[in-house]
């Protein structure tokens, strides 16, 4: 099973194919934007993306992403309520 992460993408280089640098529930990680830039990559910056290993698959408006995080959060919250 494939699983895409939302992330906030808070700084990207001069071009697309630069990685760009976004913030994962708090973690900041590296990310290829190449998939979802259309023109300038700093048009991107406080968008958030839907990210699967490492890339940009899709982009997101804020609500879905945000529901996205806080069903991931509950879907930990019951894995560690349930492996213990």
């Amino acid at each position: 099973m494939c699983l895409g992460v939302p992330a906030k993408i808070i700084a990207v280089g001069e071009d697309s194919h630069q990685l760009a640098t976004a913030d994962v529930s708090g973690v900041k990680v590296n990310i290829n934007i190449s998939l979802v830039c259309e023109g300038t990559p700093q048009r991107l910056v406080g968008r958030w993306a839907l990210v699967h290993v490492g890339f940009a698959m899709s982009l997101l408006d804020e609500e879905e992403a945000l529901l996205t995080l806080a069903a991931l959060k509950q879907m930990q919250g019951v894995l560690l309520s349930h492996g213990s």
